[in-house]
């Protein structure tokens, strides 16, 4: 394979570049993630409230339930119970601690508006090595508040 690195693409051009690593569609990891989010507490959750959860009619939600059933992430019953496997539930927990770094980020830089359109957004489209440079900004304003507290003061103060 070609070593494409420095060569720029359009959106479309990353992402049929991209498309072999990809296991789930950008759908498929809202859906994970929710059902993650869900599951949380009783270690299960209904396609009702996976549904109402995000905004979609019942039947669409068991059209994506059941290709995430084929990918070994969940079982389900018709009508039922939803559980995350093994693989599922730890996917989940990384897709919603990605959702979790970027919305921490946005508001670190002092994003108000928007802000969870805009996770969602990026969370679908940002490379790993990005991610983990986002994670360890993030860590690293958390762990020195005067820093962000200068930032704000920048962007306050900016000239134009």
């Amino acid at each position: 394979m070609a070593d494409h690195s420095n060569e720029f693409f359009t959106v479309r051009g990353y992402t049929m570049q991209n498309q072999d690593n990809q296991k789930l569609t950008s759908g498929m990891e809202d859906y994970l993630e929710m059902i993650f989010r869900l599951c949380g507490e009783k270690g299960y959750t209904r396609m009702s409230d996976l549904a109402g959860a995000l905004n979609v009619q019942p039947p669409s939600a068991h059209k994506m339930v059941k290709k995430l059933a084929k990918g070994n992430y969940l079982n389900y019953e018709k009508y039922g119970l939803i559980h995350l496997t093994p693989a599922g539930w730890e996917l989940g927990k990384e897709l919603l601690a990605r959702h979790q770094t970027l919305e921490k980020f946005l508001r670190l830089v002092g994003v108000s508006a928007n802000i969870l359109e805009d996770t969602e957004k990026i969370e679908h489209n940002i490379s790993k090595e990005t991610l983990e440079c986002i994670f360890h900004f993030v860590r690293y304003a958390e762990i020195n508040p005067h820093w962000i507290s200068e930032f704000q003061s920048y962007k306050q103060n900016k000239q134009p």
